[in-house]
Order: structure tokens, then sequence, then C-alpha cells
């Protein structure tokens, strides 16, 4: 396993790494475009000849300025990609050409008409549910409509079959990704939960999409390799948790290293920054369009209400993960989210028959004592 953690430390390092990536294409002529949602089909974005990369901010360094213009009881996510923006502390924000965004929640919605002061906006306008008949072509024609601003932003016609090679690309990504997902099927694992967000975290700031899925496809083969030889990494009767809820980006470092000290492993991500929006491929043999609405209407986003494919995805990660507990991450005033627990909750403990947890919590160090104390005794009841 000689060469395994020098490609850990690649993808630890490739948010770093693709600050100096993004000024050499921008240097090169290439267009950025800065996205925040996994609603955002990727796949217009890479037809246009563009790159893709997500701005959401993971750090309170920017918190106070953003509450210059932004409320303080407001999600740490939300006022930090805005603090970034103002400050243009964030590289990828500074090189976008446009940002991409979704009227997801409602505080991303009101900061988008801040930022788009500070950067070209486009904002597509998210169905809220998808049980009326009109949802699926709303959000055709929301695609259309990113597609057309793209070509005018970049002088460009779109093709069809642009958005069908795109599609492919996507989707190969997509499979290699679950490829790797999949390691935490096995018991135990053979990787930590904390590396797997490592690479998952890394994987979304690579522009060389065919060099990382080589990376990963190398990784899981090596893993497994050391494996069959009988190298554990994890104990092999460590509670296996599925970590839910808010994008993780800005409170992994937090949580993630306080559940495996304490004996147990994240084998599965099911938020929005895991495998919610990765465990569905777009039909490639659709018109593009349709397909690509079909696809990314249906994340199980706690914005859609009802939102029944959230509770769907968890019942089967729950069985084929043999998950043992389910902790629900809520950033500081995520509405969302937070009033979605209770269903959550009833759902894991009654139906599926195992221990939950709530944390709701933002990108400070504050509660990191509670932290420890709360998710030990979580551990230790199971």
């Amino acid at each position: 396993m000689n060469d395994l953690p020098k490609i850990f430390d690649d993808f630890s390092e490739a948010r770093r790494n693709s600050f100096i990536k993004v000024k050499e294409y921008k240097d090169a002529g290439e267009h950025i475009v800065g996205t925040f949602c996994t609603f955002t089909p990727m796949e217009v974005i890479y037809a246009a000849g563009a790159y893709p990369i997500s701005l959401c901010g993971m750090s309170d360094e920017t918190i106070p300025d953003s509450e210059r213009d932004l409320p303080k009881n407001l999600c740490p996510l939300i006022k930090s990609s805005y603090g970034f923006a103002l400050t243009d502390k964030c590289p990828f924000t500074y090189f976008s050409d446009i940002i991409v965004g979704e009227t997801t929640c409602d505080g991303k919605k009101k900061m988008y008409e801040y930022l788009n002061e500070i950067k070209p906006m486009h904002v597509m306008q998210l169905p809220q549910a998808i049980d009326r008949k009109h949802a699926l072509s709303v959000w055709e024609n929301e695609i259309v409509i990113l597609k057309e601003r793209l070509e005018k932003e970049f002088n460009i016609e779109i093709t069809e079959e642009d958005l069908r090679e795109a599609i492919k690309k996507c989707n190969e990504e997509r499979r290699v990704l679950k490829e790797l997902y999949a390691l935490g099927k096995m018991c135990p694992p053979p990787i930590t939960g904390m590396e797997l967000h490592t690479v998952l975290h890394g994987a979304s700031f690579t522009f060389d999409k065919d060099e990382q899925n080589k990376n990963i496809l190398n990784m899981v083969e090596e893993l497994k390799k050391e494996y069959e030889k009988g190298v554990r990494k994890v104990e092999k009767d460590a509670p296996r948790i599925l970590i839910s809820g808010c994008p993780t980006g800005g409170v992994a470092d937090k949580i993630i290293p306080i559940i495996e000290a304490n004996g147990a492993v994240v084998v599965c991500y099911e938020n929005c920054s895991g495998i919610k929006e990765k465990s569905r491929l777009v039909d490639e043999t659709k018109d593009p369009i349709e397909a690509l609405a079909e696809k990314y209407l249906n994340v199980g986003c706690s914005v859609m209400a009802p939102n029944d494919n959230r509770i769907e995805m968890m019942s089967e990660l729950i069985d084929e993960y043999k998950v043992d507990g389910v902790i629900d991450i809520i950033l500081q005033a995520c509405h969302t989210y937070n009033i979605e627990t209770r269903r959550i909750k009833n759902f894991v403990t009654g139906e599926k028959g195992i221990p939950y947890m709530s944390i709701e919590t933002d990108y400070s160090q504050a509660d990191e004592g509670q932290l420890k104390t709360r998710i030990s005794a979580f551990i230790e009841m199971l």
C-alpha cells in the first residue's frame, strides 16, 4: 500500500492545488462557472466548454465580514460563501465568469441578490415539490434557460451532442465514485469515514476528471488488495454510522474525528456532499434536457415538500451499508433540514429500528466539548 498515502495526500490537497489550477485555466482563456448546490446540472456547464467549481464556504474566517450585510442568525454556509466573495478571499469566486445558484432555501435566494452585485449571477427557479405534473416541465425550462444564458455569456452554441457527451462524462464520474462508496458496505470497511470524506471532498475540486477517476479506481483496487491480505484499519465490531443532513464541508473536521475516536466508523454520507446526487445516473437514451431534468429534480433535498425521496434513499442505504446508527448534522438556521429531523427520527427509530441523533452546529469550535460528550454517549449506547 505504498502509493496509497500519497493518493490520500493528493486528495486532501486538491482544494489548495485547485487555487493555482483555476488561475492557470483563466490565464489560458478557459471559462469558470461557480456553483453552490447539487441541483446544478453540471452537464450543461461542461457542454458549454466551461469548468464548474463549488463556491460553498467552509470556514468561519469571513463570517464577520458577511454579517455587515447578512443577519447573524443565518446558516454559516451562506454567510461564509458570501463573505469569501465579499472579501475576494476565494479564488474560485474571484475567477468565476458567472455563478449559478438555485432557489433552494430562502437564505441563499436572498443572498444571491447581494452576490449579483459582485459577480454575474444566474438563478435557477427550482420547483419546491415533485408531486405536481408541471414540476418536470418547469425544471426542463430552467435548464434550457441556463443553457441559453451560458451560450450568450460565452458566445457559443451548445448542441445536443455536446450535452450527450457531457452526460456520459458526468455519469462516468458517478460510476467511479459509487465504486468508492461501495467500500463502506464491507464489514469492516477498508477505509475510515474521514479518509472517505477526504477523497469525496477533494474530488469536488479537481478539474481533470479522467485523471481523478483513474486515481480513485486505483485507490479502490489497492485497498481491496490490502484487505484481502488481512489489513484492517477499522475494528470488525465498530458501530457503523450513516451521516445525513446538511453539507459537512465546514464541520467535517470537527465531527467525524470525534465519531471515529470513539470507536465507530462512518460508512456512508447521505447528505448533500455525499451519495445523494451520485446515486442516480442520467438516462443516456432520452432527450438530454428531459433526462437531466428528471435526474436533478429527484435529488432528495429537504427543500422539497414532501421529501419522500430522502426517506426512500435512507431506507436503501441503511440496509445496504448495515448501518447501526444515524447522525443527522444540521447547520444552524437551516430550517428545512431542522424541521425534517422529526420525520427522519421517526423513520429511523420506528421503521428501521436503529438509534438516531441530531446535531445542530455551526463552523465555530465553541461546541466541540459538548459534541464530544453527546457523540460519545450515543456511540456507547450502540
